[in-house]
């Protein structure tokens, strides 16, 4: 696939979504540059922003199937990935697949679910596969991962563990509407439902031509080196306990490949790299108490290593 074509594929998407998600067209591009590097979010906002509605006209828009896992403390592992189960009709096991046999799945409050339950997304997350029963069955493809947690209140939550944030390829946040925008979606939800009106504009063999094809997007090796600086820098600060690993560093690399290709350009910026740094690396920074007492978050912190580190010249073609 030709990146013009990544291009015209995500403005489809990106203009159908924004049928019922109105002024969150940053938060459109992030998720589409998410699932076209094979990754997954992970959604931190208050109830009643739009992210079930988010997942679920994104689903519609790719024609993918879709499923939604409300995660409680009382939530089992096979509630998810389904069970091996007795017919006593036919004398014998068969499997009932759990709503992760989906395509794109919604995981409602994902720190509501034991720790247990938490590490059965780990495999299905990093191997596209679930193993039940000791037999290993892959998922259908484009899998995608979007989870959810309410950031205000933690009573009855189980925080997820460093080693599962960082299968996380962005941690995003929606935000409030402006004021414009919620009047907007007054006006359009007054007397219809637009997600009704919601249907496939591309097919899912498309997202996944995407996927394969959005690494031939060129980067500089200023830009390499850039990205590398900026990864190095949040391992030597003073303000910063946990700093980013490789994984961190490679999901920045392919994010600004696919956020260069769903905007229809061959090369990356160094403007990519910079929008594209916070998403990627937000939730796998952990602060020292040093920096806490200070007052001081993850935001300020990067934003200070940028704003230190030297731009590459831009390149606007690789030949």
């Amino acid at each position: 696939m030709e990146i013009k074509k990544i291009s015209e594929i995500a403005s489809k998407v990106r203009s159908n979504i924004q049928k019922v998600i109105v002024g969150k067209d940053t938060v459109i591009d992030l998720i589409l540059t998410s699932i076209i590097s094979s990754g997954h979010v992970l959604l931190e906002d208050v109830p009643g922003l739009g992210k079930t509605m988010l997942a679920r006209s994104l689903a519609r828009s790719v024609d993918c199937d879709y499923k939604r896992i409300q995660f409680t403390p009382d939530l089992l592992p096979s509630d998810i990935l389904g069970l091996n189960y007795f017919n006593q009709k036919t004398g014998e096991f068969q499997l009932k697949e759990g709503p992760i046999m989906s395509q794109i799945v919604l995981a409602d409050e994902i720190n509501r679910a034991t720790p247990r339950t938490q590490s059965s997304l780990l495999e299905a997350m990093e191997e596209h596969q679930v193993s039940i029963d000791g037999t290993t069955y892959r998922l259908k493809e484009p899998f995608f991962v979007i989870a959810t947690q309410n950031p205000i209140e933690t009573s009855g939550t189980f925080p997820l563990p460093e080693a599962q944030l960082d299968r996380f390829f962005m941690k995003l946040s929606m935000g409030y509407p402006k004021f414009d925008d919620e009047f907007e979606i007054l006006m359009r939800f007054k007397d219809k439902d637009p997600m009704k009106q919601i249907g496939a504009v591309i097919t899912p063999e498309e997202i996944i031509e995407a996927r394969q094809s959005y690494s031939r997007v060129y980067v500089d090796k200023e830009i390499a080196e850039y990205i590398l600086k900026i990864v190095r820098a949040t391992r030597d600060n003073d303000e910063i306990e946990l700093g980013i690993s490789p994984r961190g560093s490679l999901a920045l690399f392919k994010a600004s490949q696919a956020y260069a290709a769903i905007n229809g350009r061959d090369y990356v910026l160094p403007d990519d790299v910079k929008l594209l740094t916070k998403p990627v690396f937000t939730h796998r920074i952990i602060l020292n108490s040093h920096a806490e007492i200070k007052g001081r978050t993850i935001d300020d912190v990067l934003d200070h290593i940028i704003l230190k580190i030297n731009v590459p010249v831009e390149k606007n073609s690789n030949i």
